[in-house]
């Protein structure tokens, strides 16, 4: 049996196979080119690549959209009709995407894990290990995945920086913000053309309230995430900055010109990131005119798709901006079934967080705030189970403290906006909102004070 490039046996005895398969592996860490279509290419000439067909299903996982599943089911069969010649590796890899496909999320990852221990230089399952731990809300998970193989890695080892860029976005996850930043910038010296340790980068800067900073820090390295695969978020990661610094112009800038995209590709993760910049924007109640229109469009296909909570909030946020109750109602309607007859891994997070924030942001749409207010209050605290980073969930604590100072809970409002001035005292709009309670509660001199230092902040 023929090795790859980290030394890592394979069932393959084609070398040109495994050389091709690492560089369209290259291709997914650098958020470059096409890595599905590069396997297939590979797959044509190499019908017995066993880790090929592992590589593309794995690729293809976290889609989580109904258009992808027949195309991550085919290549997890192929990959399983060669399984009396597969190795140790490529059997657990194939039991990992025969259960991802089959609902079984958290059982994918075990797979993955388990592959990862018997061999701590698989960049291949530690990477589908740490994305999915970030998809399925697993905080902590995220770091260790990566924290148990890190001794074993060095700049010696190839994908090196890669496993600094995992390493340093579970690192921030868990609050661990120096050390986070130090391997995120340790991992761009490495390749400046890594756009995950430019968002682990970013998203230390977002939690620690480094606006200025990370303007200054995505403008920096643009020309080398701008063009990637990953432009779309790390565009809206850019727009959180201007926004809390309140450069509105600046923010709709963005929008239409790196998020608004012109063709409907039926990418829900370009999706995603407009759907949460403009929810962001309504709760500053802010007019975006029709953009609303135009995204509840490319949302409207998959109002009944209930493959990931996560996505199903995002169109809720759509839908109902754009006052199209019949399609909230049918997204409603289609979770509510779903999560009575289904037992795959994502009805727990439907359940426990999907449907809650999808009913909330309904009731925030219809004026209802009180309704809002108590539907997320209960759910505040398991947060997590709906998947993404903080940085993503943050618009569900802001969505409720929004509510609450429109409910009049003038005291709850203030709670909670001097929980988020603790966490990031450093943001405007935090100071904003504990102006607006103490106003609420008739204590002007407090509401002054706020103001001014959020007005200070502003100015600096």
């Amino acid at each position: 049996m023929l090795k790859d490039c980290r030394g890592i046996p394979t069932s393959s005895n084609s070398a040109d196979a495994i050389k091709a398969m690492e560089s369209a592996h290259l291709c997914a860490l650098v958020f470059n080119g096409d890595a599905v279509g590069e396997i297939d290419k590979v797959l044509e000439a190499h019908r017995d690549f066993v880790m090929g067909y592992c590589f593309k299903a794995a690729m293809l996982t976290h889609d989580m959209e109904t258009r992808i599943y027949s195309i991550l089911l085919k290549s997890v069969e192929a990959a399983e009709v060669l399984w009396p010649i597969a190795n140790e590796r490529e059997r657990d890899h194939i039991q990992a995407v025969r259960a991802w496909v089959d609902g079984d999320f958290y059982g994918a990852v075990q797979h993955w894990e388990t592959a990862l221990t018997r061999h701590p230089l698989d960049l291949l399952a530690l990477q589908m290990v740490h994305l999915s731990d970030v998809l399925l809300g697993d905080v902590v998970g995220q770091r260790d995945c990566v924290a148990r193989v890190f001794s074993i890695w060095d700049e010696s080892v190839p994908g090196y920086e890669f496993v600094l860029g995992f390493y340093s976005f579970g690192l921030e996850e868990n609050r661990d913000f120096m050390h986070a930043e130090e391997l995120g910038r340790q991992s761009l010296a490495l390749r400046p053309n890594n756009p995950y340790a430019v968002h682990a980068v970013a998203h230390v800067m977002e939690m620690r309230g480094r606006q200025s900073g990370g303007i200054a820090f995505m403008k920096h390295h643009e020309n080398h995430w701008a063009n990637s695969n990953f432009a779309n978020h790390l565009w809206w990661h850019l727009s959180l900055f201007h926004m809390d610094v309140g450069q509105v112009d600046t923010v709709l800038h963005i929008y239409d010109n790196h998020l608004r995209t012109q063709q409907h590709s039926g990418d829900k993760y370009e999706e995603l990131d407009a759907a949460a910049l403009l929810w962001r924007l309504k709760l500053l109640d802010v007019d975006v005119e029709d953009r609303w229109s135009e995204l509840a469009d490319k949302w409207q296909t998959s109002a009944s798709d209930t493959l990931y909570a996560f996505n199903d909030v995002h169109a809720m946020m759509a839908f109902v901006s754009d006052n199209r109750q019949d399609a909230a109602e049918q997204l409603l309607n289609a979770n509510a079934r779903y999560v009575e007859h289904a037992s795959d891994a994502n009805v727990a997070m439907s359940r426990e967080m999907g449907i809650p924030f999808c009913l909330a942001l309904q009731a925030f749409a219809q004026g209802k705030y009180g309704e809002c207010v108590d539907r997320l209050l209960p759910a505040r605290y398991n947060t997590h189970r709906l998947g993404g980073s903080f940085a993503q969930r943050d618009i569900i604590g802001w969505t409720l403290l929004e509510a609450s100072l429109r409910a009049r809970r003038f005291d709850l409002a203030l709670a909670l906006a001097n929980e988020r001035c603790a966490l990031k005292p450093s943001s405007a709009q935090n100071w904003k909102y504990v102006a607006r309670a103490h106003k609420g509660l008739n204590d002007s001199h407090r509401a002054a004070q706020a103001q001014s230092k959020a007005d200070s902040l502003l100015a600096a």
